[in-house]
């Protein structure tokens, strides 16, 4: 049985991450699951804490952001499907790059977010192969590749 490799990006805020990941365990699906450093203060100081401090926001900004990256580029390269959230209350840069990195490698893209986020992210929902609004529809589309099954 072939095991999925499915990279969970977007917002750090709400559990939908929890949500799909549960869905997928107790429906048995073989599949594993990786994401972006969630922890957002880790995140952002990540760089100047390892390479070395800041002054300037810029380069602060950066270090942690090349650093960030490694994690990001290698994860979303080794995964079958790429899952990227985008929450209504902050607008999240870093998820619509992570949703043109993996369209740009040709992996198979499921976006999710609120219905009154569908005009500022027609491009993006342009490149996706399923535009969900739930971790549950997630899931529902989750089980129907690998499987084949509608969950009626």
């Amino acid at each position: 049985m072939t095991t999925w490799s499915v990279y969970l990006s977007g917002e750090i805020h709400t559990d939908w991450r929890e949500r799909i990941i549960e869905g997928a365990e107790k429906l048995g699906l073989p599949v594993t699951f990786s994401a972006p450093v969630t922890d957002h203060d880790a995140s952002d100081d990540c760089g100047a804490f390892i390479l070395g401090h800041e002054d300037n926001k810029f380069w602060y900004d950066n270090k942690g952001a090349k650093v960030n990256a490694i994690r990001t580029r290698t994860l979303i390269e080794k995964a079958d499907i790429v899952v990227v959230r985008f929450g209504d209350k902050y607008k999240q840069w870093n998820a619509a790059f992570d949703a043109g990195y993996a369209a740009a490698l040709g992996k198979s893209l499921i976006v999710m977010h609120d219905p009154s986020l569908t005009h500022p992210l027609k491009e993006v929902d342009g490149a996706a192969l399923a535009v969900t609004e739930t971790s549950e529809q997630v899931v529902s589309v989750l089980r129907y590749v690998i499987r084949g099954e509608l969950d009626r």
